[in-house]
């Protein structure tokens, strides 16, 4: 039976220090050294949560892995090899459309113990099962905040998957921000719409105020000290309160005040309804990718 957040909380509370367990036995092996790819690798060895004689990368460009060599952070390969097969736990960072290409020249090395972790957007975890003969099998969203340790990620895994491991993957998954296990694989796709692209989305609105200060008098800098700060302290403001986004928004309005100016033009141009329509779009894009060969 798939693992229930209870059950998966039930874990959690039993008396393992996982941190440990994985810096003892588990050896990581990162396929693509891009960005993502790097994000990890750094993030777990900065948690101490494995070490560098525990980390390989591969990654086929040479300048890339030159640049990663350099670090110090693990063994970097150029291609694949037999070591892969001592790997406890493979990430799968490359892009989707390379997925295929991946899956041919490393299905040899892969052995049913071995647990697969996909940040592929897109690739369901029955196509990673049939491409690389496995049944252990995680399939995470990330977004790009995960670069500073403030990350959100969405995860779900295959049957086959122990607690014990799903446990573990929480744990590497969480020293680049925050995570949340879904049962469906079909919430990764949504995952992909809304917390995914997410960023692109504050990036958006944060763009919209630094554009209208400046048109206001404001210059540059100014604008984006008043963007970012505004965005920070909301952010802040809404952690550490129980309110509700409908009751923070009360608060700032006042009758006849700017605020409700503001949005009397946003009510009236359907922006709510708009941007809906804008995030069920990316969903349904997401699906289209999962669906593609």
């Amino acid at each position: 039976m798939k693992m229930t957040i209870y059950q998966l909380l039930w874990c959690v509370s039993c008396r393992i220090d996982c941190k440990e367990k994985i810096k003892s036995f588990m050896k990581i092996l990162v396929i693509g050294g891009g960005n993502m790819g790097l994000t990890y690798a750094q993030s777990f060895l900065r948690s101490h949560i494995v070490t560098p004689d525990k980390m390989l990368i591969l990654e086929k460009s040479p300048e890339k892995a030159a640049k990663i060599t350099a670090l110090n952070i693990g063994t970097v390969h150029g291609a694949p090899g037999a070591y892969i097969k001592d790997a406890d736990l493979i990430i799968m960072a490359v892009k989707p459309q390379d997925c295929n290409s991946v899956f041919g020249i490393i299905q040899e090395w892969i052995s049913p113990q071995q647990l697969i972790l996909s940040i592929m957007a897109g690739i369901k975890m029955e196509k990673i099962k049939t491409a690389l003969n496995t049944d252990k099998v995680v399939r995470a969203m990330p977004n790009l905040p995960a670069q500073v340790g403030l990350g959100m990620t969405v995860f779900t895994s295959t049957e086959e998957v122990t607690r014990i491991e799903l446990v573990m993957v929480q744990n590497l998954l969480n020293s680049t921000g925050k995570t949340l296990y879904v049962s469906a694989e079909k919430l990764i796709d949504a995952a992909t719409a809304i917390s995914g692209s997410g960023p692109a989305y504050v990036f958006f609105f944060m763009q919209t105020l630094i554009d209208s200060a400046i048109a206001l008098g404001f210059e540059r800098s100014q604008a984006e000290l008043l963007s970012y700060q505004t965005f920070k302290g909301a952010v802040e403001s809404y952690n550490k309160n129980d309110f509700s986004c409908e009751e923070w928004i009360k608060k700032v309005s006042s009758k006849g005040g700017t605020t409700e100016a503001a949005f009397s033009m946003i009510d009236k141009n359907e922006v709510h309804a708009s941007l809906l329509n804008a995030y069920d779009k990316a969903y349904d894009r997401a699906e289209e990718i999962s669906r593609l060969d």
